[in-house]
């Protein structure tokens, strides 16, 4: 029970975090801007979480 809400919890992090770039990008938002650095540190985590649950 618990390896699968982590697995859920990763996988949503991953979502948050490419629906912040998909918002940054539509908004206009650059290269540097706040949501797309905060999508990508989303991405990277929930996708790091998911590796190791899944070692």
């Amino acid at each position: 029970m618990h390896g699968l809400a982590t697995q859920l919890l990763s996988a949503a992090l991953v979502v948050i975090g490419v629906a912040l770039i998909v918002r940054t990008v539509a908004a206009g938002g650059g290269p540097l801007a706040l949501g797309l650095l905060l999508g990508v540190l989303f991405i990277v985590a929930g996708g790091g979480r998911l590796y190791i649950a899944r070692r």
